[in-house]
């Protein structure tokens, strides 16, 4: 691993890890994807709870949030969700190693190994702040595209990164936007990865 030293850092509400050459499960949300209210309101519903239960809890809450499809859902259009695509697809081998994603109406899932000496929040912030100039001229809007914060889970051993890679294809079909995880267009699966 070339000069890439493993660390936690955060730029605000959630802690990142930067873990090297280790496959990293990551999601990442349109800005509207999650009203603020409804985090304010969960947070009070679960603040009485123990830190990891909280935790736990909020993340099956985002999850079902997301997976509704709150928000104006911009990645549903095809030429969004394609702009994103090629933007994951760009560095693939050079940067980092893309095994899966799946481009969701309102948020990407991506398992992937950073390269060298190439951090996870350099990637990330390669990837939200391209797509997020070139989609907002195409939607002729301004204002933050993706939420400024990302999810990121060190995958630890062999049944994680399959538990993760089988989350990521089956993500649409659990969403109810596919009968089968090849049906969607916008991800690893459909790409015959």
């Amino acid at each position: 691993m070339a000069n890439m030293t493993k660390e936690w850092h955060s730029r605000g509400y959630l802690p990142h890890w930067e873990a090297g050459e280790i496959p990293q499960s990551i999601t990442f949300r349109l800005a509207d994807s999650l009203p603020a209210q409804v985090l304010g309101r969960w947070e009070n519903e679960l603040a009485h709870l123990p830190d990891d239960e909280a935790a736990a809890q909020r993340r099956v809450r985002i999850e079902r949030a997301l997976d509704s499809g709150l928000g104006h859902g911009s990645l549903r259009e095809p030429v969004i969700a394609e702009l994103v695509e090629n933007a994951l697809l760009h560095f693939d081998g050079e940067r980092y190693r893309l095994h899966a994603w799946t481009i969701m109406p309102n948020h990407v899932h991506v398992l992937a190994t950073p390269l060298g000496n190439h951090s996870l929040s350099a990637i990330l912030q390669v990837w939200k702040s391209f797509t997020s100039r070139k989609a907002n001229t195409i939607l002729k809007k301004t204002g933050s595209f993706w939420a400024p914060e990302y999810f990121d889970r060190v995958v630890r051993d062999e049944a994680h990164y399959s538990n993760v890679f089988a989350y990521i294809a089956m993500n649409p079909v659990k969403a109810g936007l596919c009968g089968q995880p090849e049906d969607w267009r916008f991800s690893s699966v459909w790409r015959g990865r």
